[in-house]
């Protein structure tokens, strides 16, 4: 189990929140109500949705990366 004060808790809350908002980002509602804004504390859920919709790639590679780190290494 990971906890948010280790490193790779950290990466793991990162890359989760990533996907969520860039998965948000395509359903049309959501966008409209939690993607709107772009500064402020909303604003970061906006900037985490234009980064995992621009590098999705490097962030499912990141993710399958991740996953393998966790489960077996870890």
């Amino acid at each position: 189990m990971t906890n948010v004060y280790s490193l790779d808790g950290l990466l793991v809350f990162g890359l989760l929140l990533v996907c969520t908002c860039a998965y948000l980002r395509k359903v049309p509602r959501l966008k409209a109500w939690l993607l709107s804004e772009k500064k402020g504390i909303w604003g970061v859920f906006y900037k985490a949705a234009v980064i995992g919709t621009r590098l999705h790639a490097a962030v499912a590679i990141s993710c399958i990366l991740m996953a393998f780190y966790v489960l077996f290494i870890k």
